[in-house]
């Protein structure tokens, strides 16, 4: 599915998750880590901060490649009214994951593409109830290097996926980068040429 009259087309991540996800596609692309404030603003919501970072982060690419099509993303965790970020420490992802631990929290993502006189978003919430765990559970996940790089302190898609007891919504989304998605906005980047 690759085209080289089209475009180039970046990926403002510099997450492999990401990368491994959009891959997928069958599209040519290079990812660049994107260097943005990601503090919430006071009164926005947890979509509304989401959608933002995801338009941020493609606009900041986009600003020093005018020429390209640029996907920005990003996952947050809310459990209640309560954004989950990466933790910072070992008693930080023990206490997130105990705060989830036999609740259903939910996984938000914003996906954006910019392009010539073109920008369109989405965002897509999944539901993650997750298992009863235990102390001992808690402990050894935390042991590993999962949790520290994710928000909410876990990654579904590694040894995190066995704290999880069920999922409704796009899984490929609480990995972090919605399929679905992704693919219906990049329908205009499909049909462009070479600008």
């Amino acid at each position: 599915m690759t085209d080289q009259s089209r475009a180039p087309l970046i990926l403002a991540s510099a997450s492999p998750r990401r990368s491994e996800l959009l891959a997928r596609l069958g599209l040519s692309f290079t990812a660049r880590a994107a260097d943005i404030d990601e503090s919430a603003r006071v009164g926005e919501s947890p979509k509304d901060y989401c959608a933002r970072l995801s338009c941020e982060k493609a606009g900041a690419i986009y600003n020093q490649r005018p020429d390209s099509w640029v996907i920005g993303s990003d996952t947050i965790v809310v459990l209640g009214e309560q954004m989950l970020g990466k933790p910072a420490s070992r008693a930080e992802a023990v206490a997130c994951l105990s705060q989830l631990s036999g609740n259903t929290h939910e996984v938000i993502t914003g996906v954006c593409l910019l392009g010539p006189q073109h920008r369109e978003h989405m965002v897509i919430v999944s539901a993650v109830t997750f298992g009863q765990l235990s102390t001992q559970e808690i402990d050894t996940y935390c042991d590993t290097d999962e949790p520290y790089d994710k928000a909410g302190a876990y990654g579904i898609q590694g040894l995190g996926g066995v704290l999880v007891e069920h999922i409704a919504g796009d899984y490929s989304a609480i990995m972090g980068l919605p399929l679905r998605a992704t693919w219906q906005l990049l329908a205009p980047y499909l049909d462009s040429e070479n600008r």
